[in-house]
């Protein structure tokens, strides 16, 4: 009988190891899978380059253009960092106002939303009359774009601590401001990172819009040049390129996110639950 329950636990055990590797290895065979498929569908249907090159008309291209890709890739996620900093900066302390405060919330989540209503690319001729044209405009679009998610994540977080919880806290003698630092954050920190692995991705977003703008460096400046030499491919590079950064900068914030919140999750290691936002 033990015999039996040693081999079921061993034959479990080897599942679960078979079922860890399938998961690591299955982002890759995805992509592996569509880039081949891609290739496969542009060879047989004949598409022309400067509609839709294939992937390895875009490798070339890599290869090729690997300096002014990886210079320009470097002054892209620069001015996103920065960017990024600012909003978690921005957002996590205007959330925690607002999440703390009904007068906050009623005062200027009607601005913020209008505000974030505006499109950016309106914006950047504005930042560009403000201070020129480089890297602050792109800096201050990723900025803009990104700080939104991680204001309402982190106001909402902070927001749902139950009242009971805040009535009995109140009546052991806590303040305000114990309440919001020792329950509200600790609260806040899930949403908080689900709105960062949102905002990173949206930063990206900002800084090319603004590059393709007004700049004159980064992977917008650098897909804008191509795209007026009908250099596809390249543009195509541009965007894979952009792709690698934002995969990278969610894969930092994931991995920072299990390091301090993995007590949210309970032990569940569903990835699904890190999409939300």
């Amino acid at each position: 009988m033990r015999g039996k329950a040693a081999r079921s636990a061993q034959a479990l055990a080897a599942a679960a190891r078979r079922r860890r590797r399938l998961e690591a290895a299955l982002p890759w065979l995805v992509t592996a899978w569509m880039f081949l498929l891609w290739e496969a569908a542009v060879r047989l249907f004949g598409i022309e380059p400067f509609i839709l090159p294939a992937p390895s008309a875009i490798a070339e291209s890599m290869i090729k253009w690997w300096q002014p890709l990886l210079t320009n890739s470097w002054a892209t996620l620069l001015t996103t960092f920065v960017g990024f900093a600012m909003a978690v900066v921005f957002g996590l302390l205007l959330g925690v106002a607002i999440g703390s405060s009904v007068l906050v919330y009623r005062g200027l989540y009607p601005l913020l939303i209008a505000f974030n209503s505006v499109p950016k690319v309106a914006v950047v001729p504005i930042l560009v009359i403000w201070f020129g044209a480089g890297f602050w405009p792109a800096a201050l679009t990723a900025f803009l774009i990104s700080f939104f998610p991680i204001v309402v994540n982190v106001a909402t977080g902070i927001a749902t601590v139950e009242p009971e919880l805040r009535d009995v806290l109140r009546a052991l003698g806590a303040r305000p401001v114990d309440i919001v630092t020792k329950v509200g954050l600790p609260r806040a920190m899930p949403y908080f990172f689900a709105s960062l692995k949102v905002a990173i991705t949206v930063a990206f977003v900002g800084s090319i819009i603004s590059e393709t703008v007004a700049a004159n460096e980064g992977i917008g400046h650098l897909m804008l040049v191509a795209s007026s030499r009908f250099d596809v491919p390249l543009v195509f590079a541009g965007l894979i390129v952009t792709g690698i950064m934002g995969v990278l900068m969610y894969w930092v914030a994931v991995t920072i996110e299990d390091r301090t919140t993995g007590w949210a999750t309970r032990g569940q290691n569903d990835p699904r639950l890190a999409a939300g936002g």
